[in-house]
């Protein structure tokens, strides 16, 4: 996938939700990186909005899996994804699709375990950790020359997780696979390589690892954490 792009004119009103999130406003046509590109921003910010929008107008499943998955447990997406316009390249088009969505990855992993789950290593997601269940998915479901939707999958992941997971995207990106990951994890984010677009009030921002808001706190904390809750809390005093 090259790039997505927010039919703006086909768009009655930015004035209700999804619409009127700044990020989602300022929306025109985004160039995706060919291997990996990472939304990042706060809570609010628009980017779990933005990457399901891009998946199920790509045909993933909202609630996760694949397009041959039909669960639904509740219909809560936004209308973002039918007007968006996802530009593909015509000769080297994904084999397979995977939208990975920590939120709903229960519902997933219930519909596996109807369907059978030798796609996902034999095992019943739901008999192993939340980590496990997690990486078996990474492991036996994301295929090279694949395109993947990833939304915070950091969330059931230790560091080890997180790096278990950065190993096996490399190996698929060697084979042609494409990631395009919602994250707070600055592991994650430092990708080599990786196009990654902050998600602000003025859009989508490409910006340089260093300078991301999450791994500047991340690097002030971890340097001092006495002296980061010394400011912290005195902050907070009247």
């Amino acid at each position: 996938m090259r790039s997505v792009r927010l039919e703006r004119d086909e768009v009655p009103s930015f004035d209700p939700h999804p619409f009127c999130i700044p990020a989602v406003a300022r929306l025109d046509t985004v160039d995706l990186d060919p291997s990996v590109t990472f939304l990042v921003g706060e809570n609010g910010s628009g980017k779990s909005t933005l990457i399901e929008a891009v998946a199920v107008a790509a045909g993933a499943n909202v609630e996760g899996g694949g397009r041959n998955h039909t669960f639904a447990t509740r219909r809560t997406e936004s209308i973002l994804h039918r007007h968006l316009v996802l530009q593909r390249d015509p000769e080297h088009g994904p084999k397979t699709d995977f939208f990975f969505r920590a939120e709903s990855f229960y519902n997933l992993a219930t519909a596996v375990d109807l369907g059978g789950t030798g796609a996902y290593g034999g095992r019943s997601l739901h008999e192993q950790s939340h980590g496990e269940s997690f990486l078996a998915t990474v492991r036996h479901r994301f295929l090279g020359d694949g395109l993947s939707f990833l939304d915070e999958p950091e969330s059931a992941l230790s560091p080890q997780g997180q790096l278990t997971l950065l190993l096996r995207m490399h190996e698929l990106v060697e084979d042609g696979a494409q990631f395009v990951v919602a994250t707070h994890s600055p592991l994650l984010l430092a990708f080599p390589g990786a196009l990654v677009l902050a998600v602000t009030v003025d859009g989508l921002v490409p910006t340089v690892y260093d300078d991301l808001d999450h791994v500047q706190l991340y690097r002030s904390f971890l340097e001092g954490p006495a002296l980061f809750f010394h400011h912290l809390f005195a902050a907070g005093r009247p």
